[in-house]
């Protein structure tokens, strides 16, 4: 912070005053003054006379700002001007924020003030010892960087179940500005920014400074004009799910110099950020064309060595693989001769026929053996006929009976007996 003129400090308070103090003090004047007490103690702000700062409605011109804690963002106690000085002013916990600015005519004598520390009255002393609380505040520089909502458990900044009220202020290298880009976001309870939000600002905490605030589902780059960046996250007790996590750049304005990087959106960067795996221009032209940049693969960076102990390792388990597939394949063969040699073919076939090769054989049984009985009657038959055909012949020759019938119907019963024969023979085997 910027302070004007001689601020006195001491054990016990201090005291500081307005430039030239008090004679006119100077116009287009900024000064800041940042008062610490010791933890369980608060401080007490009284002014002197005289005391004169140039009158206006809503103290809007020339006035001093005085804010109950460390940032320019705590809640604001008053705005004070005109001839009379102000009255006594107590701090609820051990730290107060004072600015004194001026336009840049109508100028007065100023003030001057003094502060001191009190205990705390909502705090007792155990034993004479005091626990220090812990402030929540991170300071971030360089090239680059990640400022992140975790770093606040990490570090035990804020005990489980309390709020969150921490800043992290951003220091860009020499003479640049600073590029901001949000790598995830969440607000526990989105749209109610008293219970949670992300506030960023562009030079210092102070309210004016506010560039942007974000409190619903989603939250935009934010591109700063000075080379200080101060953010600030709010939880309360119900909202510790709450988080973020952002990219902070250093960049300057074109033309680029030899050790920067021209990132095609009014931004150059440093070199050593161009094809690093992480995009740092508003537009990913830095990591576009990297392929010539990039780390090597994982053979690439394989030593010899290692390469030799990997290629070893892969022969033994690929020679052990070689021997399990191998006895695994002979197993099952023995098993096999064995069972081949206990086999009882007779018994097999008998279990396991089919059962119409069964009945197929018998039925070939039973009609060989109709056949034969069939054969006989016909011979039986046939034996018979004979004698009576011969007497038949002996009285038709002397009765003088047609003896060319007799003649013709042998010689058909001839004839018949062959195709007879033929009809019943054995038949032959069904395959």
């Amino acid at each position: 912070p910027t302070q004007c003129d001689n601020w006195v400090r001491t054990s016990n308070g201090g005291h500081f005053a307005s430039p030239n103090y008090p004679n006119m003090y100077p116009p287009n004047q900024e000064c800041i003054y940042i008062l610490e007490a010791a933890p369980r103690q608060r401080i007490e702000l009284t002014f002197d006379e005289p005391y004169y700062i140039e009158p206006s409605f809503e103290c809007r011109f020339d006035h001093l700002e005085v804010r109950d804690g460390p940032f320019g963002f705590s809640p604001l106690i008053n705005r004070y001007c005109g001839l009379k000085s102000p009255a006594l002013i107590r701090s609820t916990g051990r730290f107060m924020w004072i600015k004194f600015t001026s336009d840049e005519e109508l100028e007065g004598k100023g003030f001057q003030a003094k502060y001191s520390f009190i205990p705390d009255p909502d705090f007792t002393y155990l034993g004479g010892i005091l626990n220090p609380i812990p402030d929540c505040q991170f300071e971030l520089s360089g090239a680059d960087g990640i400022v992140r909502s975790s770093q606040v458990e990490q570090e035990g900044k804020t005990k489980p179940g309390q709020a969150v009220d921490c800043i992290w202020t951003i220091k860009a290298t020499p003479n640049a500005k600073i590029y901001l880009r949000f790598l995830d976001y969440q607000m526990e309870h989105s749209n109610e920014c008293k219970r949670n939000f992300v506030a960023v600002y562009d030079g210092s905490s102070s309210i004016e400074n506010l560039k942007a605030k974000f409190c619903s589902t989603v939250a935009n780059d934010v591109m700063l004009q000075t080379g200080t960046g101060v953010v600030r996250m709010w939880a309360d007790e119900g909202s510790r799910l709450s988080r973020f996590r952002m990219l902070f750049t250093s960049f300057v304005d074109p033309p680029c110099s030899g050790n920067t990087y021209f990132c095609h959106s009014n931004m150059c960067i440093n070199n050593s950020l161009v094809c690093n795996g992480i995009q740092n221009c508003a537009y990913p032209w830095d990591e576009n064309h990297c392929r010539e940049k990039k780390k090597t693969g994982l053979f690439e960076q394989i030593t010899k060595t290692h390469g030799t102990i990997i290629g070893i390792t892969s022969g033994i388990v690929l020679v052990l693989l070689i021997i399990s597939i191998l006895v695994q394949v002979k197993q099952p063969r023995k098993k096999v001769m064995a069972c081949k040699t206990a086999f009882n073919k007779t018994g097999f076939q008998e279990v396991f026929d089919p059962p119409h090769y069964e009945l197929f054989s018998l039925r070939d049984k039973e009609i060989s053996a109709d056949l034969a009985d069939l054969s006989e009657e016909l011979e039986n038959y046939q034996k018979m006929r004979r004698p009576s055909t011969a007497s038949r012949c002996i009285h038709d020759h002397h009765c003088g009976s047609q003896a060319s019938n007799i003649k013709q119907s042998r010689t058909n019963l001839s004839s018949m007996e062959l195709p007879f024969h033929n009809d019943f023979a054995q038949p032959q085997p069904m395959k």
